[in-house]
């Protein structure tokens, strides 16, 4: 399914026409956040980042948790420069990109409050030029900071879809509803994703108990949709101990093939996405877009 799709995908930008030259392949940008840590958010982040980049797509995971950044562990990479160096005219774009894989690029960054406090229009009208080497990605993933914070509303602002992490835990669960309640007041519709839960039944509970408060709470007006679910397995564990995603160490593992099934939903969005003005994608799209609710 993957496969085909990418294809159509890759049809599409190679049928513009010479008068389209300005234009880009829209960037979805998906902030995935929880309302507390620990909950594996950047796990999932990491592993569905890849498995989409596998399939053939062009994608990017930017580290917006502030001050708790940790792909670089995730991905086994070592990391000097980040977003903030470009923005100080210490490096370019180009400079602070990690290549992950094929098709995979690691934006490192300490974002939020800090990026926008730079306003002076030469540094931005210059970060946005070289941004525009990021232009031609599919999907953007936005790894989040846990929590509600300020800037990380701003991230969720942005983002063309917002996923909520959590775990089968009363603690877990109470925050990722109070993550979901204020989520409600930037938009209507959140996705959750169930994380190391026993099978599809314990998933489905507790994604319909959420639900249920949420309506009763928060009001019809919130959509919330089951986007998936990640089994428990000590795989994964060990795969974060040894700094690989699972989905490269288990390939025939359960989580694997959970991620798969979530990456194919997020497909059937991205088949809808159009050709819109270079500076709607890419990162210079996604600093655009922030800019707007600063």
């Amino acid at each position: 399914m993957i496969g085909n799709q990418a294809q159509k995908l890759e049809k599409l930008v190679a049928s513009n026409s010479p008068q389209e030259k300005n234009k880009s392949k829209k960037t979805r940008f998906i902030a995935i956040t929880s309302g507390k840590g620990g909950v594996g958010k950047s796990t999932i982040s990491s592993n569905l980042a890849y498995v989409l980049a596998q399939s053939g797509l062009n994608v990017g995971i930017f580290d917006a948790d502030i001050g708790l950044a940790n792909l670089d562990v995730m991905f086994n990479v070592k990391i000097k420069k980040n977003i903030l160096h470009v923005l100080k005219g210490e490096a370019t774009v180009s400079d602070i990109l990690i290549p992950i894989t094929r098709n995979l690029i690691l934006i490192p960054g300490e974002s939020g409050d800090e990026i926008l406090q730079y306003s002076d229009i030469t540094l931005f009208e210059r970060f946005m030029k070289q941004a525009q080497v990021l232009d031609k990605l599919d999907v953007m993933i936005i790894d989040t900071g846990a929590g509600i914070g300020k800037h990380i509303q701003r991230f969720l602002n942005a983002a063309d879809d917002v996923i909520v992490v959590t775990v089968p835990d009363p603690a877990a669960i109470t925050d990722a509803y109070a993550a979901i309640k204020t989520i409600a007041n930037l938009r209507a519709e959140v996705s959750i994703i169930m994380n190391q839960v026993k099978n599809e039944k314990e998933a489905q509970a507790i994604f319909s108990k959420i639900q249920a408060v949420a309506q009763k709470n928060i009001g019809l007006g919130l959509k919330l949709n089951l986007l998936g679910k990640v089994n428990f397995d000590l795989k994964v564990t060990s795969s974060i101990k040894k700094r690989s995603l699972f989905c490269v160490t288990h390939p025939d593992s359960t989580p694997h093939k959970d991620i798969i099934t979530i990456a194919n939903k997020i497909f059937a969005k991205l088949e809808r996405n159009m050709l819109v003005k270079a500076n709607e994608s890419g990162l210079s799209g996604l600093v655009n877009r922030m800019m707007e609710h600063f």
